[in-house]
């Protein structure tokens, strides 16, 4: 006689997995099951524990299983459930664009605060968003500060469209100009000058890219991640034509590697028209971004 097949609820499922995938060492195991659970029955965490014993289907079973094997070929789980959560908003991911990181928000932080300030002065204001990827930090400020012209740019078309469809899903299309080129290229017959410069550049060291984590080695885009010999390369090429292009008084934002702000700041302190040079520590206590103004002309 052949015993009927076992019919497994929430509940179990979701206690198995998340021990084979702590013994195959996936990071927050728990966290995971119920996500990719939670992508599979197109419904919400919270969902899950309400209806724990809820037993499932062989086809949302099979579709949870496939699911598992992309997260434990160390597939980015953003890039399986499509979706990364930033600034309270929820971006759509996937490879064509870098995963948006919670230190990044910082920079979304401090031009808040300084556009506030400016606002007073000279509304609105004029921010440039170098090297935007899904658009996480353009669309979070064009969110934020409705009094904003935002021109966001990127060398990867590809990054592009998909920062055009977020634009759109969060209702901000008509604030943000999108433009394709390698940094400052795109600007070429630019006349603005900008109040904010903010940029999460590649800062990545080429000798160091090697040792990274598969999850972001082998399936974020390296065009995103490398910044050459010691990951400075498109940081230096930003800060020292950045006055170009900021206004008098206007502010540079930069994320990078904690022990780059060190060099980064040494950089700014050669070059004369820049004043107000900091580097600030983010949510972990890590240096994370630095900053400078452009001098007045009475300063």
């Amino acid at each position: 006689m052949m015993r009927p097949k076992k019919t497994w609820t929430i509940k179990e499922l979701l206690s198995v997995t998340t021990d084979y995938l702590k013994e195959k060492r996936i990071e927050s195991p728990r966290l995971t099951a119920e996500l990719l659970l939670a992508h599979q029955l197109n419904a919400d965490r919270v969902n899950l524990y309400l209806n724990f014993e809820q037993p499932l289907t062989g086809k949302e079973i099979s579709g949870y299983r496939s699911l598992i094997k992309r997260r434990l070929l160390r597939e980015p789980l953003q890039y399986i459930t499509g979706v990364q959560e930033f600034w309270s908003l929820d971006f759509m991911v996937d490879s064509r664009a870098l995963i948006p990181r919670p230190e990044s928000e910082l920079l979304v932080e401090l031009a808040v605060d300084k556009i506030k300030a400016l606002a007073l002065q000279r509304p609105p204001a004029k921010i440039l968003d170098l090297g935007t990827g899904c658009g996480a930090l353009a669309i979070s400020l064009a969110r934020e500060i409705k009094q904003t012209e935002i021109l966001a740019t990127d060398v990867s078309a590809e990054s592009l469209k998909l920062a055009r469809l977020n634009a759109e899903r969060h209702g901000v299309s008509d604030c943000i100009e999108f433009r394709q080129g390698d940094l400052w290229t795109p600007l070429a017959d630019n006349r603005r000058a900008f109040d904010i410069i903010l940029s999460n550049p590649p800062y990545v060291a080429s000798e160091e890219y090697d040792k990274l984590i598969p999850e972001i080695r082998d399936y974020e885009p390296r065009l995103a991640l490398d910044g050459k010999k010691a990951g400075m390369y498109f940081i230096e090429k930003i800060i020292r034509r950045g006055l170009d292009f900021l206004k008098s008084g206007g502010w540079i934002m930069l994320e990078m590697a904690p022990d780059q702000t060190e060099k980064a700041l040494g950089l700014m302190g050669k070059i004369n028209g820049y004043e107000e040079k900091t580097r600030i520590k983010d949510y972990s206590s890590r240096y994370r971004v630095v900053m400078a103004q452009k001098r007045k002309p009475d300063s």
